[in-house]
């Protein structure tokens, strides 16, 4: 299958404004992609590519005065396949932990892990280790928010979503990721592409999603609990232990979101 991939992003800025844009296929998909999804800017301007300590890969601009417009696009080569499940993987205990997965074990900026451990623990401290107990998780938290992109709050933390009971897919996934980590489960958050690809229509928008990847039988694997169903065609730009570390786009100065466009479709015949 090819998957479309891309979006259109345009800011009125009221000064020379430095900027960090996260908007590139994560490199664990860069052997899918047919053409390279370059950073395309509007009006052209020079664009300095780097990792961040996550391993992203991050573009650094300074924006002029005015409008800028932001532009990836490319073509993805996708199995088609569904999201996979495995209901066999077991809990790691901590001392068994790849020293590298510990960081995801931590409180960060959205995932208040000591404010949220009693509740955790007394949500799902019954559940059966492992798969089940993610899913349980999952299951909760996909029931417990309302989505709305009208409840959608930059400074939303995991407490605050679960006393409001309302938010969008980040809110979502800073509770289950929170939940997990205070149940000793490794758990990162992920943004990138989700498609419609293989659901009934209607459709909703297109838009950046957000999930987690939880560590589970040695490897991560993912879970959606915005969704809590699986999807074909998820494709990661980039992963860190909340939304604070994998901002689509940050300015360092003012400035006015003024034209937000996403592209994820599945590509018929030879078309581009």
């Amino acid at each position: 299958m090819r998957i479309r991939v891309g979006c259109e992003i345009a800011y009125e800025l009221e000064q020379v404004t430095p900027m960090i844009v996260t908007l590139n296929v994560h490199s664990s998909r860069v052997s899918d992609l047919e053409r390279p999804d370059y950073l395309i800017t509007t009006p052209s301007i020079p664009v300095e590519g780097y990792r961040d300590s996550f391993g992203n890969w991050c573009n650094r601009l300074m924006a002029p005065a005015g409008r800028l417009t932001l532009k990836t696009e490319t073509v993805v080569r996708d199995t088609g396949q569904w999201d996979t499940m495995d209901r066999s993987a077991e809990q790691v205990q901590i001392q068994n932990l790849p020293a590298e997965t510990l960081l995801y074990l931590l409180g960060s900026r959205y995932c208040e892990t000591d404010h949220l451990a009693d509740v955790a623990w007394s949500l799902f401290g019954s559940t059966p280790l492992g798969w089940a107990r993610v899913q349980a998780i999952c299951d909760y938290v996909h029931d417990h928010i309302t989505f709305g992109y009208e409840h959608s709050r930059a400074t939303r933390t995991a407490a605050e979503a679960y006393d409001e009971r309302r938010g969008v897919c980040r809110d979502y996934a800073h509770l289950a990721l929170t939940f997990c980590r205070c149940l000793n489960i490794p758990a990162r958050y992920c943004t990138g592409y989700i498609s419609d690809i293989g659901l009934p229509p209607p459709h909703a928008p297109q838009d950046f999603a957000a999930w987690i990847e939880v560590f589970l039988g040695g490897r991560w694997h993912t879970f959606d609990p915005r969704n809590n169903d699986p999807r074909i065609g998820r494709i990661l730009i980039a992963r860190g232990r909340d939304a604070a570390d994998v901002p689509l786009t940050l300015t360092f100065g003012p400035g006015t979101l003024v034209d937000f466009r996403v592209t994820t479709e599945e590509v018929i015949g030879s078309d581009f």
